[in-house]
């Protein structure tokens, strides 16, 4: 995102040896898919309504909403608190942006949950908003739902609700420090549910964060984005997965090694005019899954990517 997410422990020996690490050679990906309009976003989460029609959330004054008939076109659409969100002001210093939004719908109901925090800190907070309509304006507050002090070795931002097989609800979270994190959810609150916190996924303190899990034949992939966002065209982001059969983990990536080691593999970097994309979400539609992200321009404006996923032999994404 802006802040926290981009940010690090001072003093890590492990970060600077991650950052300092070469990126592998680029690969050939696919350019964004073509959308146009209101396309200036940061963090997209998107959610395809009942009546067929797409709402994206992304980092803003408030949260910022966009919507679109046909997933090309998209056009603004207020923010969901347009009178400014006071409970987060002493996670944000009175700033009125809030970042990284998970949007989901479940039971009639629109799920939003969102990051309070400044840049460089883990003081930092997730919140759950609930709206009927998904409408700016229409979300009412639910509450904090897990957060992180200095003293923690972990960042309470970058949430993704996940619902498993068994009906379980959990959220992942979390940036940099000791990396993603997964705690159980109240189905019937939306807040957490008892005081577990298992790690999901690492790089030693470096470079990692905006997880996304979703379930897919026999496995749970998880998304998150590797090394440095916020930077305009000079930004490094990079798309990573990993996959397990069980939702706690372990999470491996296609050569075995533990996402908890730093494990990843690589589905999509900066290339030509895109630069460092990521914070990225999968949608299931109609037509297959979609992967749905943000990249820098060549002058340093953050735009909304949208590009199909299929499946190799092996199970794993391929970005097309």
């Amino acid at each position: 995102m802006l802040s926290a997410r981009s940010s690090f422990s001072a003093g890590s020996a492990a970060v600077a040896l991650l950052l300092a690490t070469a990126l592998p050679a680029a690969a050939a990906y696919p350019d964004p898919g073509r959308v146009t309009g209101d396309t200036g976003v940061h963090d997209p989460s998107v959610v395809k309504r009942p009546d067929g029609s797409y709402l994206v959330a992304h980092t803003g004054d408030g949260i910022t909403l966009e919507t679109s008939t046909d997933r090309i076109a998209f056009r603004g659409a207020g923010s969901a608190f347009p009178g400014g969100a006071p409970w987060t002001t002493s996670y944000t210093g009175g700033d009125r942006r809030l970042w990284a939004p998970d949007l989901s719908y479940h039971n009639g109901q629109y799920y939003l949950y969102y990051s309070a925090s400044t840049f460089g800190s883990n003081h930092s907070a997730i919140f759950l908003a609930t709206s009927p309509s998904g409408g700016a304006g229409t979300w009412t507050n639910r509450g904090l739902v897990v957060e992180s002090r200095a003293g923690d070795d972990f960042n309470a931002i970058d949430p993704n609700l996940v619902v498993d097989d068994q009906g379980r609800w959990w959220l992942d979270f979390g940036s940099f420090w000791s990396g993603v994190k997964l705690i159980q959810l109240n189905p019937a609150t939306g807040l957490r549910q008892g005081s577990g916190l298992t790690g999901i996924a690492g790089r030693g303190g470096g470079a990692i964060e905006a997880p996304f899990i979703v379930k897919r034949g026999q496995y749970y992939y998880q998304y998150v984005s590797f090394d440095l966002c916020c930077r305009g065209a000079a930004s490094t982001y990079r798309v990573m997965v990993g996959r397990s059969t069980s939702i706690t983990g372990p999470y491996a990536d296609r050569s075995g090694v533990p996402m908890t080691s730093g494990g990843g593999t690589e589905i999509l970097a900066g290339h030509g005019s895109v630069h460092g994309p990521g914070h990225e979400a999968v949608l299931a539609d109609n037509d297959g899954d979609l992967l749905v992200y943000h990249y820098y321009a060549d002058n340093g404006t953050s735009r909304l990517g949208i590009n199909r996923l299929t499946y190799d032999a092996a199970g794993w994404p391929v970005v097309v």
